[in-house]
């Protein structure tokens, strides 16, 4: 393919990413299964195109004078990230064979009217709406947490499955297969990869056979904090894909009653084999929007882990296209949801149990208000100062709050409370 080609298989992989709702990486493998004659290195050239306007998305919008198409995004992305001329942008729309078509007037305005100051959330590169929030949560460092956020490309982390194998023999069986692990900074169990491009570790026969598992340093955190013990009652009350359950399963070696529940049947059945790898069992239910299902487990859990369904702001740098599909109205849908959730969960927690509010977000109406909404209406469930856990981490909490983020601790954006059931 040309390199005009190319800018033209992106803009239209934008448009057909932002007509749904799929992940990015699912349209763009789409688009490669349906264009074989696109050869590896096309298709990361355009993949990379892809990724970068979907980060700048905000900039790049604004310099072409609130266009959202796939066309307008690349021409911006010509100029502000390549660094283009007009004369060079041109060159790459001549019309000819499968390039895009010559610029418009307007198009050939907008590049040269381009540079000047942008307004803060543009420059920041995250949503409008969201901006007044970062503010207020990070104050001057807002603008760093944006772009950490947004700009990077995130690693990959790794947590090592302590029943099957040490951190070290893993790291060896890395380095074995011409990878460059790092012992994670948090996580006694991580290592990670910031491999360009990202190996395919799915194939690797660590992965196959259960040692390690994909799981972000932050999460890989959070099950820590969570503090499952051997021999105890923990429910993983919104389980999705499994992380966290094997990340219980591993801290309870075993030992004990792990209950993974989620609403939809597929994500328990996808837990399945990733449990069957790593060697442990967990009882998979199904329960109802209300939490119907998990009668038997009424004041009988010791822990029960909440990571609710939420905005997934705190992913941004891996999925950016979702930032620009997010709104303030869901957001508020969501805090209710979350509210909802967890009035259902506490019904599970046995007097001394605990129960840990959890999100993949860095909002704050996802996050203290939600807990804050939890607190008033269960005043029988105290907070636990994170910093009892005698984590490391704990450095970085506010009492029995946390958040991480990309720019604090190089992990995706999470935020975790604490709770004990007095009475």
């Amino acid at each position: 393919m040309t390199p005009a080609a190319r800018l033209a298989a992106a803009a239209s992989i934008l448009d057909s990413i932002a007509q749904g709702r799929q992940p990015a990486e699912v349209v763009l493998k789409a688009w490669g299964t349906a264009n074989r004659y696109a050869g590896s290195k096309d298709r990361r050239a355009i993949a990379d195109r892809v990724y970068k306007v979907l980060r700048a998305r905000g900039r790049l919008s604004w310099i072409m004078g609130g266009r959202e198409d796939g066309r307008a995004l690349v021409i911006g992305s010509l100029h502000a990230l390549d660094n283009l001329s007009l004369e060079e942008i041109e060159a790459l729309h001549s019309g000819e064979g499968y390039g895009p078509r010559p610029l418009s007037k307007q198009e050939r305005s907008r590049i040269t009217a381009a540079d000047g100051e942008l307004p803060g959330w543009v420059a920041a590169g995250i949503p409008e709406f969201v901006m007044e929030d970062f503010q207020k949560v990070y104050g001057d460092n807002w603008k760093n947490e944006a772009h950490d956020l947004m700009a990077p490309r995130a690693p990959i982390d790794l947590r090592v499955n302590s029943l099957k194998a040490t951190r070290e023999e893993v790291e060896g069986e890395l380095r074995a297969a011409e990878l460059s692990p790092e012992l994670t900074p948090w996580s006694e169990l991580g290592l990670r990869l910031a491999s360009e491009p990202p190996p395919n570790i799915q194939a690797l026969d660590g992965f196959k056979e259960g040692r390690f598992e994909i799981q972000d340093e932050g999460s890989q955190i959070i099950c820590a904090l969570a503090d499952a013990k051997p021999g105890t009652t923990v429910v993983d009350y919104c389980a999705g894909g499994g992380g966290k359950t094997l990340g219980l399963a591993q801290s309870m070696m075993g030992q004990g009653r792990l209950v993974a529940s989620d609403v939809v049947a597929k994500r328990l059945d996808n837990i399945r084999p990733r449990l069957e790898r790593a060697g442990v069992d967990a009882e998979l239910v199904l329960i109802g929007q209300n939490g119907g299902g998990l009668e038997d487990l009424n004041d009988a859990a010791d822990l029960v882990l909440v990571d609710a369904p939420c905005s997934g702001a705190g992913t941004w740098r891996r999925h950016p296209e979702d930032a620009w599909r997010l709104t303030a109205e869901e957001v508020e849908r969501l805090h209710g949801l979350q509210t909802r959730i967890m009035s259902q969960a506490a019904k599970l927690v046995k007097v001394g149990g605990r129960i840990a509010y959890v999100t993949c977000s860095m909002l704050t109406r996802e996050n203290e208000d939600t807990a804050a909404a939890f607190e008033a209406a269960h005043p029988n469930f105290k907070p636990v100062a994170i910093e009892t856990t005698g984590h490391d981490i704990a450095s970085q909490a506010k009492g029995h709050q946390l958040r991480l983020s990309p720019y604090s601790t190089n992990t995706d954006g999470f935020f975790f409370a604490l709770y004990e059931r007095a009475e």
